[in-house]
């Protein structure tokens, strides 16, 4: 029986700045509905990986395919509405949660009916808050919206980037629920960066180690885990 396509495959990738490799030689293959985590100290390359993933950073070598075709391939804004982005900032535009979900599909010469803005806020919690200024959303509440606005899109691959580390303990617990609901509910595809080994230990089926750029380890969760001290 033949192997399913994963979803995203990276081939070398490598991305070099100031003669300094920030990312260098990395391959690995994402199966569909995987959740990935990328890990590993401070300056170890993880938030430069998750931007190459969607070109926001464009690599200096090798390159990503996205369901089996090279991503250079696609219009950017067309690659970055197949490949979501949450920040660990929720940058939100001005303005209310409607507008701010209506902004990615109206890129796409979609409109976002009031019905569809309700199930999306539904699904990330936020029920009647369609109206909502922006500006009067906790980090948790923002947090949410950020996500929402990336689900608008219909991603087949979500890229988070510490998502939960700038909010306080309880908004980090209900938000990381939260994601991992709407990724399991929805077969997503998601790679999470996150600097907490037991946020990884929850979140994601497989661990990616980064160290100084380079891919120092891959594989499941609890054996990576294990084999760095992380998990007893």
């Amino acid at each position: 029986m033949m192997a399913a396509m994963p979803i995203l495959e990276t081939v070398h990738l490598t991305r070099e700045a100031g003669g300094k490799k920030l990312v260098e030689d990395i391959s690995v293959a994402v199966e569909r509905a995987e959740v990935l985590a990328v890990a590993g100290p401070s300056g170890a390359g993880k938030s430069c990986l998750l931007r190459l993933l969607n070109r926001l950073d464009e690599p200096t070598s090798g390159t990503v395919y996205l369901e089996g075709k090279d991503y250079r391939a696609l219009a950017p804004r067309e690659l970055r509405r197949r490949v979501g982005m949450m920040t660990q900032m929720p940058y939100l535009f001005p303005g209310t949660v409607t507008e701010n979900l209506r902004f990615g599909p109206r890129q796409q010469g979609k409109h976002l009916s009031g019905a569809e803005v309700d199930a999306l806020l539904e699904r990330v919690g936020l029920r009647q808050r369609a109206a909502h200024p922006v500006e009067h959303l906790s980090g948790g509440e923002a947090q949410r919206v950020s996500l929402a606005r990336a689900l608008a899109n219909r991603p087949c691959v979500l890229l988070l980037d510490e998502p939960t580390s700038a909010l306080d303990e309880g908004s980090k617990q209900e938000v990381e629920t939260l994601i991992l609901d709407v990724v399991r509910q929805n077969a997503l595809t998601c790679i999470v960066v996150t600097h907490d080994m037991a946020q990884a230990a929850r979140m994601a089926d497989r661990v990616l180690l980064l160290k100084a750029g380079r891919l120092a380890r891959i594989g499941g969760t609890r054996e990576v885990l294990h084999a760095e001290g992380n998990l007893s």
